[in-house]
């Protein structure tokens, strides 16, 4: 299928290069070492850089966490956020359910499922947010005998399922969720008008398959041919003899003389007595092409990926400058800014789901806040922000949020401290205080 090969190429369980057929366990180690997975670091290096820390409603203050907002950190998505950006990334598409928490009535519960477990079912696949259905289904078994534990959501609730076996498909169980609609959410980066997606492994397996017949070529040479190479011509081989009969000793596997080895290396200087006899040197092959090949097909692994080559090749960072690494980082965060609308989407309508079962109604108008990724420092975010409360008179509670780490909790809590000291504040509770 395709994505258990997406899933094989990740794990490190490639086609191997390509071998002659009478190929020798030599070879065939060589083989197996020239493996170098590059395909988790294209995941990382974009996973890396998504990541939401916060959400802000039309109708809710900006200094206020929103309930959406608490059920984000009862589920602790701020850590489980990342497996499901990974996911989407790798296969090109995974899947969220949204549900009430049976021992919390009014909290949702969001679980993450990978595509591999669940097929899902759209009246308009390129448009539609939510599917008509979807089946889970938690392992393939190994016999046909055995059943399948399985998941049916649809708009009323969700069917429990047995699934094959010797009886049959059947219906375990029925739990009505009330939200009229399947709470199945896809996160796909990259989807076409007819519903295809698309992640970011597919596309550079062949550049992977590339690079590792370009480790095995570059491996076969320096294991083969990367020394030089002493030759003798000339040379009569000296023959193990009988101590006691001084009579050559034969092989008893040929039947013929036994030769002593000549010991050749660094330490050793070879004479001969012959007059005849020629000494030479076949030298080694240059490995130079052959890195350079394997370099040629890492660029073109980050090219392809719109990976920094840098983050890849540490060669490439040298001596570039603060305009160049940004230059260099532009074409990643345009795909990234591509991401960041599709994913966010996606969990706007989680946190809509959240929203309706904690008995709110959902904000259509919502956005989730996604951490700022560029390459900039600290001191020019600050510096930009400043001037914009200075200079076109922003409010500067407006602007706590767009500091980089930042988070909405920490935004409600500056908000809280700066209510708490507010001259106008401390007056009105004393006041209070004194008519009480």
């Amino acid at each position: 299928m395709r994505f258990d090969r997406i899933d094989r190429y990740l794990r490190g369980d490639h086609d191997g290069p390509y071998l002659p057929r009478t190929a020798t366990e030599e070879y065939k180690l060589l083989a197996k070492r020239a493996i170098s997975n590059w395909l988790p670091l294209v995941v990382k290096t974009t996973a890396q850089t998504m990541a939401v820390e916060g959400f802000r409603r039309t109708d809710t203050a900006p200094d206020t966490a929103p309930a959406e907002w608490q059920a984000w950190q009862a589920n602790r998505l701020d850590g489980r956020q990342a497996a499901i950006h990974r996911s989407a990334l790798t296969y090109g598409q995974c899947f969220v359910t949204v549900l009430e928490d049976p021992a919390l009535p009014g909290q949702a519960r969001i679980r993450a499922v990978s595509p591999r477990r669940m097929i899902a079912f759209y009246d308009d696949p390129e448009a539609d947010a939510l599917p008509m259905w979807a089946l889970r289904v938690d392992a393939v078994p190994a016999s046909s005998d055995q059943a399948a534990h399985g998941w049916f959501y649809d708009a009323s609730g969700v069917t429990e399922l047995s699934i094959g076996g010797k009886e049959g498909t059947k219906a375990l169980s029925f739990t009505a969720h009330n939200l009229g609609v399947c709470p199945v959410v896809r996160f796909a980066p990259e989807i076409d008008l007819e519903g295809r997606v698309l992640g970011v492994i597919e596309p550079v397996i062949t550049l992977q398959d590339r690079l590792n017949q370009g480790v095995f070529d570059q491996l076969v040479v320096q294991t083969f041919g990367a020394f030089k190479v002493r030759t003798i011509s000339g040379l009569a081989p000296e023959l193990v003899r009988d101590p006691e009969t001084g009579e050559p000793v034969l092989d008893n596997a040929t039947g013929k003389p036994r030769v002593v080895p000549i010991q050749a290396d660094a330490s050793r200087f070879l004479v001969a007595p012959d007059p005849d006899t020629r000494f030479g040197q076949l030298d080694e092959t240059p490995m130079t092409g052959y890195l350079e090949a394997v370099e040629a097909g890492v660029r073109s692994l980050a090219a392809v990926s719109q990976i920094p080559g840098h983050h890849l090749l540490a060669t490439l960072l040298a001596n570039m400058s603060a305009e160049g690494l940004k230059a260099a980082e532009a074409g990643m965060f345009r795909a990234i800014e591509e991401f960041k609308k599709t994913f966010g989407e996606s969990w706007e309508t989680v946190l809509g789901l959240c929203a309706q079962i904690a008995g709110a109604a959902p904000d259509p108008a919502a956005q989730v806040v996604w951490r700022d990724a560029e390459s900039r420092s600290l001191s020019q975010t600050v510096d930009a922000l400043g001037k914009a409360a200075q200079m076109l008179n922003v409010p500067p509670r407006a602007l706590w949020r767009l500091i980089p780490g930042v988070s909405a909790t920490d935004v409600e809590e500056w908000a809280q401290t700066a209510a708490e000291d507010d001259p106008a504040t401390r007056l009105a509770d004393s006041l209070s205080k004194a008519a009480a």
